[in-house]
């Protein structure tokens, strides 16, 4: 759709070179989301417990009393309501174009295209707002302690 969309004027002999640029971008960009995705939500797989619905909400999990298989101690519930409270607190102190970037690619799950178009930005400034926020979430957490 890319190729068609933005070079559909070119000589046809560019379009196969073109194509696999785009096709190689668009991979990268896959496999840049999921390590960044997988790297900084690893942890919340430790408070995941999926209600009767299927779907989890993490905060109901954290406040619930009937998922005491998941947290077998008082302390361990604690470590992980001040886990979840410090990840948040990071993500608060993001500025504001980073934090939106963010929230949009890796917990909305928009790709760069929906991104920009919602922050009403180009692509390569999202690209940008989220390199720059994962370096200072990691930087932050790591210091915390919180391995990511």
């Amino acid at each position: 759709m890319k190729l068609a969309e933005h070079y559909g004027h070119k000589p046809p002999a560019e379009l196969p070179m073109l194509f696999q640029r785009i096709l190689s971008n668009c991979t990268l960009d896959w496999f840049r989301r999921q390590k960044t995705k997988n790297a900084l939500f690893s942890n919340m797989s430790d408070f995941e417990v999926a209600g009767e619905d299927g779907e989890f909400d993490l905060l109901e999990s954290l406040n619930t009393e009937n998922h005491t298989e998941q947290v077998s101690s008082p302390e361990s519930k604690a470590q992980q309501a001040q886990t979840l409270l410090e990840i948040e607190s990071a993500i608060q102190d993001l500025p504001a174009r980073q934090r939106e970037a963010f929230l949009m690619r890796y917990w909305e799950e928009l790709d760069v295209a929906e991104t920009a178009a919602a922050m009403g930005c180009s692509e390569g400034s999202v690209k940008t707002h989220c390199s720059r926020a994962v370096q200072a979430l990691n930087k932050v957490l790591t210091v915390k302690g919180l391995k990511i």
